[in-house]
């Protein structure tokens, strides 16, 4: 297919006129209102891409209508393994198996052990009185720099812990490794631990220079109470990891919220 030959001529040459479109010929351009050359088809239709066309993002800047994959699945993922490794421990203690066993064994080797202040001074992290001021001050901060979804949330989970633990402490019935009382799986005292301290990391950390720093703070206070629990003869190791698996489930909504549809927001100086 040819196209209109263009005249030549000079820059004095006002009277020159422009090609004329003829019918039935396709031009591979014609001009838009901004000046530039759009792209057109010979057949009248847009392009199979249009720029206008395009769908937005969350933030508005051009982006894929499905949503993106990867963090849902993560979610998924995360729940289902927490939920399986909560089962298999419960499953374990409540039918005396071999993991229960073998925990025993490990528990008596090394009830005991450790300097008694220190390691006392670990399974006391796991107390209310301690536990939770430190959520109620992560609370309260966290209010103040402007957040409302996420204070909820970490209350709510609080709330949510002991519906969960006091029944299968109940329902296990299970004895404490220096006492013949009954109800000591799950660790109340861990659980406590882990969501307080869980909580208040991820309420904190948008708001710390280094984010990072909070979530390991909060993993390592979690396990020393975990340690002390077990070496002062509080709990069998199962009954702290049994709470850690638990807690994980109810802290990952609080988690989800803070990375997705509900990021914290600083305040606008």
């Amino acid at each position: 297919m040819r196209e209109t030959p263009r005249p030549q001529g000079t820059a004095g040459d006002a009277g020159t006129e422009l090609p004329q479109h003829r019918p039935g010929r396709a031009f591979a351009h014609t001009t838009g209102a901004s000046g530039s050359g759009t792209p057109h088809r010979s057949d009248g239709r847009p392009p199979q891409t249009p720029r206008g066309a395009r769908q937005t993002g969350p933030t508005g800047r051009p982006g894929t209508t499905p949503p993106v994959p990867g963090r849902p699945a993560l979610l998924v993922s995360a729940a289902s393994c927490l939920l399986a490794l909560f089962a298999l421990t419960t499953w374990q203690v409540a039918a005396g198996g071999p993991l229960r066993g073998a925990d025993e064994r490990i528990a008596r080797a090394v009830v005991g052990h450790g300097p008694a202040p220190p390691t006392e001074f670990l399974a006391d992290l796991g107390n209310m009185q301690i536990a939770l001021p430190v959520l109620g001050c992560a609370i309260v901060w966290a209010l103040v720099r402007g957040a409302r979804r996420e204070p909820l949330y970490a209350a709510l989970t609080m709330a949510a812990m002991p519906l969960l633990v006091v029944p299968l402490k109940d329902w296990i019935a299970r004895p404490g490794p220096l006492t013949d009382a009954i109800g000591y799986y799950p660790s109340g005292h861990a659980a406590t631990a882990a969501v307080a301290y869980g909580a208040a990391a991820l309420l904190t950390a948008p708001y710390t220079g280094r984010a990072w720093m909070m979530p390991v703070a909060a993993v390592l206070l979690t396990t020393a109470t975990g340690i002390g629990l077990v070496l002062r003869g509080y709990h069998w190791p199962l009954d702290v990891l049994g709470s850690w698996f638990l807690c994980g489930l109810l802290l990952l909504p609080l988690g989800l919220s803070r990375r997705t549809g509900y990021r914290f927001r600083r305040p606008s100086p």
